[in-house]
């Protein structure tokens, strides 16, 4: 490249510079411009260095000068505050749906919302954990190819797998592939699911996203559409306990005062409460039945008990033989 392209160029590395080097703190002063500026091979006076801060500061780039005589210039405000990118960050980090190589790749690219010193706060952030992480790199293959299944109203493909004592993947249905028609994808529980209308057994069913391997779009248009006309994705969650299915009921609680908090973080505060007595209060769910609901209402111990159905309560209390058996 030639010195009249590399000229075309100074106003971009002037932005480049103040972008990638400053921030409240860290300002650069004019002979530092000049100096980046020669190291691209352009050379350039003060008074075009003026001309193009000002360019800049009219197309909307917050440019700042410190106050002192000669002070430096500075990015003042930027699209993310550093308080907001390190919320982003920890949520990448956390999000057990994201590959370790794909978690270090986007916070990189947070990074670069940032001047070099904050990218260091950043950095430091990201040390807090070794949690446990997905190892499938497809997953935002996978994403990408539901959302165009939904966008072009056609059906997907696609085989399921589960672990096996081995910590093997072990293909469900031997292998067979699931033909479904994918409604919406769902966050829960700190994974991705599918939510999709099965027509074989003409219900809606849930799949994890990272457990989905080989996706592809067929031709055949979507089915169910008039079943998820009413179908309530925020209830769903609720009710469904960790994403596991079962049997849906509607459940009366006895709980103690203290516990209509939890009972609102789960639920939401729609949830249909009202005084049993001075020390406790009703509460009439609707549930999906699973291992993960009485389990649920085992971290609760005593302060939560089973109203109704007679029979859920007689069930439940069988659960919790079980597993005091195996204590025994």
């Amino acid at each position: 490249m030639g010195k009249t392209e590399h000229q075309k160029l100074k106003i971009l590395y002037i932005l480049e510079l103040l972008y990638e080097q400053t921030d409240e703190k860290h300002a650069v002063r004019m002979r530092d411009i000049i100096a980046y500026l020669n190291q691209k091979g352009i050379s350039a006076e003060r008074k075009s260095i003026y001309r193009d801060l000002e360019m800049l500061q009219d197309f909307g780039v917050d440019i700042l000068r410190e106050q002192e005589y000669r002070g430096g210039y500075y990015i003042g405000s930027r699209d993310f505050e550093l308080a907001e990118l390190k919320l982003l960050v920890d949520a990448v980090q956390s999000s057990k749906f994201i590959t370790q190589k794909k978690s270090r790749e986007l916070i990189h690219k947070l990074e670069k919302l940032v001047s070099v010193y904050e990218a260091k706060q950043l950095q430091r952030q990201v040390v807090v954990t070794n949690r446990n992480k997905t190892i499938n790199e497809n997953i935002y293959y996978n994403i990408d190819m539901i959302y165009n299944g939904i966008s072009g109203d056609v059906k997907i493909r696609f085989q399921y797998f589960s672990w096996n004592i081995e910590k093997e993947m072990e293909l469900r249905r031997d292998g067979a592939f699931y033909e479904v028609s994918p409604l919406v994808l769902s966050w829960d529980d700190e994974n991705y699911y599918l939510i999709a209308y099965d027509e074989e057994d003409k219900i809606i069913k849930h799949f994890r996203v990272d457990k989905m391997l080989k996706i592809s779009l067929t031709r055949k248009k979507r089915e169910g559409l008039k079943q998820f006309e009413t179908f309530d994705i925020a209830s769903y969650s609720k009710k469904t306990f960790g994403m596991f299915a079962g049997e849906e009921e509607t459940v009366t609680l006895l709980c103690e005062n203290d516990m209509i908090g939890v009972v609102i973080d789960r639920f939401g505060q729609e949830v249909n409460v009202r005084k049993a007595d001075d020390m406790h209060f009703r509460a009439r769910l609707h549930v999906a039945v699973s291992g993960q609901f009485y389990g649920w209402l085992c971290g609760l111990g005593e302060k939560v008990e089973i109203i109704e159905p007679a029979e859920m309560r007689e069930k439940y209390v069988t659960y919790l033989q079980k597993i005091q058996n195996k204590y025994s």
